[in-house]
């Protein structure tokens, strides 16, 4: 996450989309998906999709996102889930997710949800959600705590004035859901677009990362 700084995410029902857009983000040089947990039988879906990334896309680390419990953690974790995201902040998915060396990204929104995630264990943090926050909270953050691995998500756009602002804040990687694998691109089945967007904003956040 680090490395490539920013996580695509999204959920769609059919394991034929799913499949399109892990691939069109694969071939745009992404090697993180966050597939969330959002609809009836996600994890049916989400099983297919991994044994198909694992089959065809070598290096491909896919999580999944919007867990809610302790009970859904392991369930995905079972199928295979290389990360876990949640909404909130919840200690019996860090423990279930420690028990098992799967990295947990819980959503926190304040100083003191931030120092109990990191006493969990959690390498990175979700700072959910984002559109509420702004980068300046980032900054002040790393202040008394450089150590500390911020993932805002929600809100944020693929542009260079939004991407920018919130990497010069200090943040590790950001998440990208909607502004970047967006409905209509999904109706549209246009996975080309999908894939030169993807690629367009990666090329954009390395650039950010290396301070150009």
């Amino acid at each position: 996450m680090a490395a490539q700084g920013l996580v695509p995410l999204f959920y769609h029902p059919d394991i034929e989309v799913c499949k399109a857009v892990t691939a069109a983000c694969y071939r745009a040089g992404s090697r993180l998906l966050e597939f969330t947990n959002r609809g009836d039988f996600a994890h049916e879906v989400f099983g297919e999709l991994i044994k198909f990334a694992l089959r065809e896309l070598p290096g491909m680390a896919l999580g999944v996102g919007s867990i809610a419990d302790a009970g859904t953690a392991a369930l995905f974790i079972q199928l295979g889930a290389n990360f876990i995201v949640s909404p909130a902040l919840r200690d019996d998915v860090a423990l279930t997710c420690n028990r098992r060396k799967v990295a947990y990204l819980p959503g926190c929104g304040t100083m003191t949800e931030i120092g109990r995630a990191e006493e969990l264990g959690c390498e990175v943090i979700k700072l959910f959600p984002g559109s509420i926050y702004s980068p300046q909270f980032v900054k002040d953050l790393k202040g008394p705590q450089p150590w500390t691995s911020i993932m805002p998500t929600g809100g944020i756009t693929a542009t260079e004035e939004s991407l920018a602002a919130w990497f010069t804040a200090g943040v590790t990687c950001v998440g990208l859901g909607s502004q970047l694998i967006s409905k209509e691109l999904l109706e549209q089945k246009d996975f080309d677009t999908l894939e030169k967007r993807v690629g367009e904003a990666l090329a954009m956040v390395q650039r950010l990362k290396k301070g150009d």
